[in-house]
């Protein structure tokens, strides 16, 4: 053979030129088929591609020595092998890449792509995708994908979840419901109000008269009848402005826009959520809707940081021993509560004497005191001394709602000089033990003065 370039000695390849089969043969001069350009079957590594005609022959063909077309046994050659390593540095095969890419087009799914290379762990297969194909590990001249969010972020980046529905077109309620009644004269139909905003707009153009040219103020009236008609189409305009903003922030149903609202109540608090509808007008739905759930995510945060002082300050520094300790913390919270059910039960309390009845080991459960409650986070908390804050934790008092009560306490305590605890249960109408755990914690820490009995 003349200048062939292989890897067989010249005895081997003289071998392998035995007499030629004369049967039907296939050609094909293409440099990218993957079937033998001889008996069109599939190539499997190791075959011979020829340097003159360009033509892929499979190894068995090539053992035969046979000739087809231009093609002759004798021709320049080169042996094709897919076991050597494509790129430096990994001792992944170019029969392996070629296993994965094709893999990944077909499946799209990592465990089956781990099925097809058995030799390669899960992870293996990821790191070395992840390396040499989508960082450019591997080549310089392998193509660039363009970055998304989804390939950067392991979860979605949704920094406000905007209930888009909120500001769709309200339902269509049939006549006389419920649901029909709640609109308010809203027609859906016709994106009108049975009575309208600014309804005495009006009135304006009710006396407006033709004026005679022949009358010598002529200029003067028509001047000022125009102005009135400006001014009537400038509250036309605003009445299409509030009914614009009634419709697309979806405030046809007050009672849902409350409901809404209550969703702030821990984090924005009441009080700031109040003063920042007014900017509705302002915004669209959606950017105010982003503006609130901005506020709302940063009062989540807020309050976590507040909780994890708080587990600092009692020396715990890792999130598992704080799950532990808050786990713990609710079992020593119901073993309290059954031992206060345990003692507050009749028949098992043996300081009656002369008592024969018998005993029912069934415990009958009875409220005993009130549960607590969590209150870290809430609105007023930071405003709270420790004590205060076990008060309000112990007897279910809402950190804003106990500084209110309080307030009014001190006043009426400024203003009479003392109070009674009757004067505070009128005052305040709330439960009668929480009235009374209040005004005794408050004579305690002299917020208040008890009068002298």
């Amino acid at each position: 053979m003349a200048n062939a370039n292989t890897d067989l000695t010249e005895e081997d390849a003289a071998d392998l030129q035995f007499p030629k089969d004369e049967g039907p043969r296939f050609y094909s001069n293409s440099e990218t088929d993957c079937v033998c350009a001889s008996c069109a079957c599939d190539l499997v590594a190791p075959y011979i591609y020829c340097a003159l005609c360009k033509v892929n022959i499979c190894a068995v063909c090539f053992s035969k020595g046979a000739e087809f077309g231009g093609h002759r046994n004798d021709h320049d050659y080169h042996i094709i092998r897919d076991d050597f390593p494509v790129f430096e540095g990994t001792d992944w095969t170019a029969r392996e890449e070629t296993v994965l890419l094709d893999s990944l087009q077909k499946y799209g799914n990592w465990n089956l792509i781990a099925k097809e290379l058995p030799n390669r762990t899960l992870k293996e297969i990821k790191s070395h995708y992840d390396y040499f194909y989508l960082e450019r590990r591997g080549s310089g001249r392998l193509p660039k994908v363009k970055e998304t969010d989804a390939a950067v972020f392991l979860e979605p980046v949704v920094p406000y979840r905007c209930r888009i529905s909120d500001t769709d077109e309200p339902p269509r309620y049939s006549p006389n419901t419920v649901g029909y009644k709640s609109l308010a004269g809203y027609n859906p139909a016709r994106s009108d109000f049975e009575c309208e905003f600014d309804s005495t707009a009006e009135d304006l153009l009710s006396n407006l008269k033709p004026v005679d040219r022949g009358d010598p103020h002529f200029d003067l009236v028509t001047n000022l009848q125009c102005s009135i008609i400006q001014i009537y189409n400038r509250r036309l305009v605003e009445r299409q402005r509030w009914k614009r903003i009634i419709r697309e922030h979806g405030l046809i149903i007050l009672r849902k826009v409350h409901a809404w609202l209550h969703r702030y109540d821990v984090t924005i608090t009441r009080p700031v959520y109040e003063k920042l509808i007014r900017f509705m007008q302002f915004c669209t739905p959606v950017q105010f809707e982003m503006l609130m759930e901005g506020l709302h995510r940063s009062g989540e945060l807020k309050i976590q940081i507040v909780r994890l002082c708080e587990l600092r300050q009692k020396g715990i520094t890792s999130l598992a021993d704080a799950r532990l300790f808050l786990k713990l913390k609710q079992i020593h919270e119901k073993c309290e509560n059954d031992l206060k059910a345990f003692h507050a039960n009749t028949q098992l309390n043996w300081k009656l004497n002369n008592r024969n009845f018998p005993v029912d080991l069934q415990l009958t459960k009875k409220k005993a005191g009130f549960t607590p409650i969590e209150i870290i986070g809430m609105p007023g908390y930071e405003k709270l001394t420790v004590s205060e804050r076990d008060l309000c934790r112990t007897v279910r008092l809402v950190p804003i709602t106990y500084l209110e009560l309080k307030e009014i306490l001190i006043a009426e305590n400024k203003k009479m000089g003392s109070i009674k605890l009757k004067t505070a249960r009128k005052i305040l109408k709330i439960d009668v033990n929480k009235t009374r755990r209040l005004f005794d914690f408050l004579v305690q820490e002299g917020y208040i003065v008890k009068p002298v009995s």
